[in-house]
């Protein structure tokens, strides 16, 4: 489910954590981590796919307590139904992927009732909203909605991300991320397919799977040597100064350029400059971009990588 950019995040996080505590841990171990922690990206996806649902299950349920109350006002007697409505969410509400995922692991927003009132409120009183009331009654104008509550009214409340990040420390990094790949979800349902649209496995294929688990291998188990090709060619760069990210990033750059010869370099150099301007310090990928390229040198020379990987 992951681009190969988070899934590096992801093996990032680990080869430094797994450095930190002083290379303890076995590649088993880390690895058993890496997992888990994908998992958990996984997992938030499902809670995301969940919210239009659980909208829908609130608005119908304030419909209810309003009707029922002693002396209900014109507007509690005859409410907007269209958000309680929502064909989409009645589509999620079939999927069967989602409904077994849902049971077999629990997942739910039934401990985030405070969150949920945040959320809610702040939509219903939006213009987007006031728009979706007065739009046509359609499957697709209620799909268009929820995909806009996703990809632009859920980032600009803040107090939402703050709790995510408060019940999960691996949910810090990938929300925007995970929002966009149930965004997508969403433009797959067409008011028929509910109950059998496909939802995204926890790598995207085999290759991701296989690069995810070698890379983090060859992290772990070739540490000592990146070490000291590191330390040949940073003699003149402040110890003091080296910030320990920008190791282990170059780190994992030296596994990907050595243990996937379909990798041109220059992708692999790029994504790793760009981890380190997103990560780490402002000078950072200065330093990475300089001693790798002094590696890469070193690696063609012990023909660790061929010409056809510089090109």
């Amino acid at each position: 489910m992951l681009s190969r950019r988070l899934l590096r995040v992801k093996v990032m996080q680990m080869v430094y954590a797994f450095t930190q505590q002083g290379g303890e841990n076995d590649y088993k171990t880390v690895e058993k981590e890496l997992y888990h922690s994908i998992e958990k990206a996984h997992e938030l996806y499902y809670m995301i796919l969940l919210l239009p649902v659980v909208l829908r299950k609130m608005a119908a349920k304030r419909i209810e307590i309003g009707k029922a109350k002693m002396r209900p006002s014109d507007n509690e007697i005859n409410p907007y139904t269209r958000l309680a409505n929502n064909k989409l969410a009645l589509q999620i509400e079939e999927n069967k992927t989602l409904s077994r995922v849902v049971e077999t692991k629990g997942i739910s927003w039934n401990d985030e009732e405070d969150l949920l009132k945040v959320l809610f409120n702040k939509i219903t009183s939006s213009e987007l909203y006031k728009e979706y009331l007065e739009s046509d009654d359609c499957f697709e104008v209620d799909n268009k909605f929820m995909q806009k509550v996703l990809g632009k009214e859920l980032p600009t409340i803040n107090v939402f991300f703050d709790q995510l990040e408060a019940k999960s420390v691996y949910w810090n990094d990938e929300s925007e991320f995970v929002i966009s790949i149930a965004i997508k979800t969403l433009k797959q349902f067409d008011g028929q397919n509910g109950e059998t649209v496909e939802l995204p496995p926890l790598f995207k294929d085999a290759d991701d799977e296989e690069f995810t688990k070698t890379l983090l291998k060859k992290c772990v188990t070739n540490h000592s040597y990146t070490l000291n090709l590191i330390k040949k060619y940073s003699k003149n760069w402040d110890p003091e100064r080296v910030v320990a990210l920008d190791v282990t990033l170059i780190q994992m750059a030296i596994a990907e350029m050595t243990s996937f010869p379909q990798i041109p370099i220059r992708v692999t150099l790029n994504e790793y400059i760009e981890l380190s301007k997103c990560y780490s310090t402002p000078k950072s990928h200065v330093f990475i971009n300089g001693i790798l390229e002094k590696i890469v040198r070193q690696l063609f020379e012990e023909k660790l990588i061929s010409v056809a990987q510089l090109k």
